[in-house]
């Protein structure tokens, strides 16, 4: 017999490291900590967690197949499950012992000088051939797109101490292109997959209390000079503010886990309805489709989206108040907001401001989409860091393409507005630093 959690979790705080927290959204860090649905939801909430959960962890099969709840993979794909990008619920990361894992997206845009439509409500203007995102696996007789190569060239850092850090920095490249050559024009770029942390209560948070910490004009004049991103609901049919991806291109969960079904499994819904095949890949749209006229009903993709939006959140447990005043007189925290009140008046710790900064020519990927420019990236929310390494059992690989082997490496490759917090970093001692970095792997 089910009891109602509703019961069970009748409002129990406890207080640890910095801050008092509620159990029904926060969990101890463990391995399981990004997979712990929320203590406070009904048995009816708990049977649509469990649905979605179903559909995010089962792998999909390509159509038609017996089972038609779960057929439609591809034509095109790089997936058949979300957990292979996202294992535990937590981030992806770039090789998958020696090989590329699939975790590693291959985006792919053009310029477009004219803005039309199409590019008002996607953000960016697709490659002609190949679309929106490389796919590294295809269905039936439908060849797969290409593959990506990297190499990478050392940088070195240096401290005020003398002590040296070395930085790779990524060259990308495609291989083995199905479909003939990019477009001469062509933006590549990599993004890695990333955790699925505290979804849900980012959902809670009012644009106001985004938009409070916007700087626009840097008028206070500190170089920070955050931006919300304005994107296009598909399902609303208006421009809103973007709180999810890197560069906070996606309004909602629901929105983005639409587009990871589209874009990395090739599965259509009622926000992407058409496969994801160009006018040059016939053999890709005259593949078998499935009985459905979607792949992924509006119930199974709002009942992945409410699982992902009711998962907790990796409790922040540190003592270390050194790392956090360093943390704080460096002024990582202009960026990395440590506390933001949600509609419903709880106060969350994400360490981020959602907002899009400029991060230096160092991590520009060339792509806009919407407002956010080239050099442009939401803040990484920082929560649930403590977490990572036991999730996905290996090393954690860290920014939007992985390129960083450490926290530490991470902090060297910040640079424009973040300039002075890195230059801050690099002039203390070793001592500190390793203060300042503990206390982020806490979090």
């Amino acid at each position: 017999m089910r009891v109602n959690a509703h019961i069970l979790s009748l409002v129990t705080f406890f207080v640890t490291g910095l801050f008092a927290f509620d159990t029904n959204y926060y969990t101890h860090p463990s391995k399981n900590a990004f997979t712990t649905p929320y203590s406070n939801l009904s048995n009816t909430e708990i049977d649509t967690a469990m649905l979605g959960k179903s559909f995010f962890k089962v792998p999909w099969i390509l159509a038609p197949g017996a089972t038609t709840a779960r057929d439609g993979l591809g034509p095109l794909f790089n997936a058949n499950t979300c957990i292979s990008c996202h294992p535990n619920n937590a981030l992806g990361s770039v090789y998958n012992k020696k090989n590329i894992s699939r975790a590693m997206v291959i985006r792919l845009s053009i310029p477009n000088s004219k803005k039309d439509l199409s590019y008002l409500q996607r953000g960016f203007t697709p490659e002609p051939t190949y679309g929106a995102q490389i796919a590294i696996n295809g269905t039936h007789d439908v060849p797969f797109e290409g593959k990506l190569n990297i190499s990478y060239e050392n940088i070195y850092s240096t401290y005020q101490d003398g002590q040296t850090v070395v930085l790779r920095k990524p060259i990308y490249s495609l291989k083995d292109l199905n479909y003939g050559p990019l477009h001469k024009d062509t933006i590549i770029s990599i993004r890695k997959a990333p955790a699925l942390v505290g979804l849900g209560l980012i959902n809670l948070l009012s644009d106001d209390e985004i938009l409070k910490n916007q700087d626009i004009y840097d008028e206070n004049n500190d170089g920070i000079s955050g931006v919300a991103n304005i994107v296009y609901s598909i399902k609303d049919k208006k421009f809103m503010i973007g709180k999810y991806t890197y560069k906070a291109s996606a309004p909602s969960v629901v929105h983005q886990s639409a587009a990871a079904f589209i874009n990395d499994m090739g599965l259509t819904s009622s926000y992407f309805p058409r496969d994801n095949c160009t006018k040059f890949q016939i053999k890709c749209k005259n593949a078998p489709k499935g009985r459905h006229k979607l792949d992924v009903p509006d119930l199974r993709l709002n009942a992945v989206a409410f699982y992902l939006k009711h998962l907790k959140v990796p409790l922040v447990k540190t003592k270390n108040i050194q790392g956090e005043k360093l943390f704080a007189s460096i002024g990582c925290i202009s960026c990395h907001v440590s506390e933001l009140k949600t509609k419903n008046n709880l106060i969350i710790k994400p360490f981020s401001d959602f907002l899009l900064h400029d991060m230096g020519k160092g991590l520009s990927d060339g792509r806009s989409e919407y407002k956010a420019g080239p050099q442009e990236w939401r803040t990484a929310p920082l929560w649930g860091i403590n977490s990572y390494k036991k999730a996905i059992k290996k090393n954690v690989d860290y920014l939007h393409d992985g390129r960083a082997s450490t926290i530490e490496e991470a902090i060297l490759w910040h640079d424009g507005e973040a300039k002075k917090s890195k230059e801050a970093f690099r002039s203390l001692n070793e001592k500190n630093r390793q203060y300042l970095l503990k206390y982020i792997k806490e979090l």
